[in-house]
This record gives structure tokens, sequence and C-alpha cells, in this order.
């Protein structure tokens, strides 16, 4: 026996082993096959994106009434440009004629779309209601795009792009295009 083996074996001298608690044995308990059905539903759902976009409590608008927001953080410039019609649209959504329901889902999917293509300067048109003296549609979409984080500002658009009775929204801009610009700001600079 080597000197650490003494060693070893003086220092464990009077050491006993740790006792193993004893063990409970559990049941199975049996399940119904509707919740087994519903767990197996729910664990195969692929998911995907609900639509979060509220249809109650909207104040209604005049018809003529010029929409207009910006979140915290947009520069005055390009607000100013956007209002100005200076940012080509790159995609447009016409909702004349369609119900709230079905303007929610397509303002809803056409956001979604536009930020997937990585689109930031877009068009609703939603018309002015003047029919009915209230316009509809109008007060929905401007009670929405606020709600939509990827929305960074929106404004009643220019009398040739429909006036009243459209918005031009603007988007964040995605990661990958922030890095594009980044990489097209640094090229050639030496660090």
């Amino acid at each position: 026996m080597s000197d650490d083996d003494k060693l070893f074996a003086e220092e464990m001298a009077g050491v006993k082993p740790l006792q193993k608690p004893a063990r409970v044995a559990l049941k199975k308990v049996a399940v119904d096959a509707p919740s087994f059905a519903a767990r197996r539903e729910a664990a195969q759902a692929k998911p995907g994106v609900k639509n979060f976009l509220a249809d109650n409590d909207v104040p209604l608008l005049d018809p003529y009434y010029m929409v207009d927001f910006r979140r915290e953080g947009v520069q005055h410039g390009v607000y100013r440009k956007l209002k100005q019609a200076r940012y080509e649209a790159e995609a447009r959504l016409d909702l004349h004629k369609m119900s709230v329901a079905r303007a929610r889902q397509q303002v809803f999917e056409f956001i979604r779309d536009a930020m997937s293509m990585d689109l930031r300067s877009l068009i609703i048109v939603h018309g002015r209601g003047n029919h009915s003296g209230v316009a509809l549609l109008k007060s929905h979409v401007a009670h929405w795009l606020p709600q939509i984080d990827d929305v960074q500002a929106f404004c009643s658009a220019q009398p040739q792009h429909g006036g009243a009775g459209a918005v031009y929204v603007l988007l964040r801009k995605s990661e990958r295009k922030k890095q594009e610009n980044r990489d097209r700001l640094t090229r050639g600079r030496s660090v």
C-alpha cells in the first residue's frame, strides 16, 4: 500500500456512508380520453401569430378628420417626410367595401407580411365613409395601427394618394436592414 492510500484510509476512518431516503411508489393516474386528445392536439398545433387588434371602444372619427401618430423616438424630419409623401410606398392595401372584421384581418396580415419582406413605407386606403357620416373603417384603422409595435408612425395621405381616405404607414426597420446600413456605412473605414 502506498503512502497516499494509507493517508486516505486514515482520513476516512470512522466515516459512515450516507443513508438513501426511502422512495415512495407513485401510482399513475389514468387520463380520460377527451383530455388526452386535447393535450395531443395542443402539442401538435402549429404555432401561429394571433391577431391581437382590438375592435371594441373605438372612437368614431369624422370623415374629413386628418389622423396622425408618431411613436417616441421617431425623428421629426422622418415624420415630416412621411407626411409630405417623400417616401415611396412599397405596398398598398385597399379596404374599400370590406367589413370591419375582414379589414381587421387584412390590416394585421398586411403589416405582418410587410415586416417579413423588410418593407418600411406603406399606404392603407380605408375610404372616408361619407355615405354614413361616420368614417367606420378609418376609425378602426386609426385605432389598430398604434397597437402594432412595428408601426412607428402613420398619418393621413396627400390628396393625390387619397387624402383623408388613406394613411401613410412607416414601419420599424428590420434587424437585417439595420445590419445592411451598418455594413454600408462602415465599408472603407479603418477601425
